[in-house]
């Protein structure tokens, strides 16, 4: 196997930190999660406590300030370990940094520290119940009032939503003109006017908290605008390789955890007199997915490195994300196959890593719309 040279020392410290944080707080008790809809709030603080969440927030907002890989650490464990309900990552990689880049130093003042600490859980409020990869056709509206903003609409799909603070709101300042008439709010949850629908309940990732939000009439102060109005579509457009980047990133994690649970198992379950890791098709499954889990381990960690220079552009993370959750589908799918009638039992992990994959090609951008991103860039 190709020896991966991204991460420093530090970084596989951090790593074995975050793995035993994980294993002690998270494992034993994602099952009843999974039943709840969501994972248990003191996580959120217990994370904070253990350097988890938004790592890469400078130090006078409370962070400590570190590189982008601390955060594929926290993904890569997550998604090694099957912990789908657990939207760290959502959090910290992209809700924090578009209250970093674009946010007022009051805003940043206010909020970032209490997202490091856990105190504050976010979300972002994209998708609609007309609008999903299409955010040009967001219906929710912004109305400048005096000093506020009036908002009015719902959102569908949201991730966080349930356990929420404070939530990002993509609305319509000018309705007229399309994607530049759309810009960015920040609304505390406690906000008269501004409630969660029901958690829906999901194929998979049942653990991950996933609601319904109504906006009706809700005030915000004017200063809760994120950067300028009528720029909202630019910065989606601005952070979202980032987003994409982190789907791939734990897309890949997730393939790679599945074929050593069915490596395991094959070697270890009888058929016909021998193990089914010895039949021929099953050492050949295994080789095919062992090679295509190193080959985008490979263009994950150029992606990073992309990342870390600054330099990865739009069409790039479309490739990861679209490729990167192609294969996990694909992974997962031959693992359930390879566990037999034990593959479909919810009990094993690769039951329910297959069930929580199948998103990942709908969410953060279809992989159709991440098809159509790439055609263009050629």
């Amino acid at each position: 196997m190709i020896p991966r040279t991204i991460f420093s020392s530090d970084h596989e410290l951090f790593r074995d930190s975050v793995r035993k944080f994980l294993e002690q707080h998270a494992v034993p008790f994602h099952g009843q999660w999974e039943k709840e809809g969501h994972i248990d709030r003191a996580l959120w603080n217990k994370a904070g406590e253990a350097g988890m969440l938004c790592s890469h927030i400078p130090e006078e907002y409370g962070g400590i300030g570190a590189d982008f890989l601390y955060s594929t650490v926290v993904i890569e464990e997550v998604g090694r370990l099957g912990l789908t309900g657990i939207g760290f990552s959502l959090h910290s990689d992209i809700v924090a940094p578009y209250i970093l880049h674009y946010g007022s130093q009051e805003l940043k003042q206010k909020y970032l520290p209490k997202m490091v600490s856990g105190e504050m859980v976010t979300a972002i409020a994209m998708t609609e119940p007309g609008a999903g990869s299409d955010l040009q056709g967001v219906k929710t509206t912004a109305v400048l009032d005096g000093d506020e903003y009036v908002i009015n609409g719902s959102k569908t799909f949201i991730t966080n939503g349930f356990l929420a603070d404070l939530v990002i709101v993509v609305a319509k300042t000018d309705p007229a003109a399309g994607a530049k008439g759309t810009s960015l709010f920040l609304v505390e949850a406690n906000t008269p006017g501004f409630s969660k629908g029901k958690r829906l309940e999901k194929v998979g990732m049942k653990a991950q908290d996933t609601s319904e939000l109504f906006f009706q009439d809700v005030r915000v102060p004017r200063e809760n605008l994120l950067g300028q109005a009528g720029m909202g579509f630019a910065y989606l457009m601005q952070e979202l390789p980032q987003e994409r980047l982190t789907v791939g990133i734990g897309a890949l994690a997730s393939a790679e955890a599945a074929l050593q649970w069915t490596l395991e198992y094959t070697r270890e379950r009888k058929a016909f007199g021998k193990a089914v890791a010895d039949f021929q098709n099953t050492r050949f499954k295994l080789a095919e997915m062992a090679t295509e889990i190193q080959i985008g381990k490979v263009f994950v960690d150029r992606c990073l490195e992309l990342h870390l220079q600054g330099k990865l552009d739009v069409p790039t993370a479309a490739m990861l994300k679209y490729w990167g959750t192609d294969l996990q589908c694909k992974v997962l799918d031959e693992c359930v196959q390879l566990h037999g009638g034990y593959g479909f039992m919810w009990e094993y992990p690769v039951a329910r890593a297959w069930a929580d994959a199948r998103v990942q090609r709908i969410y953060a951008g279809t992989n159709e719309i991440m098809k159509e991103i790439i055609a263009r860039s050629l």
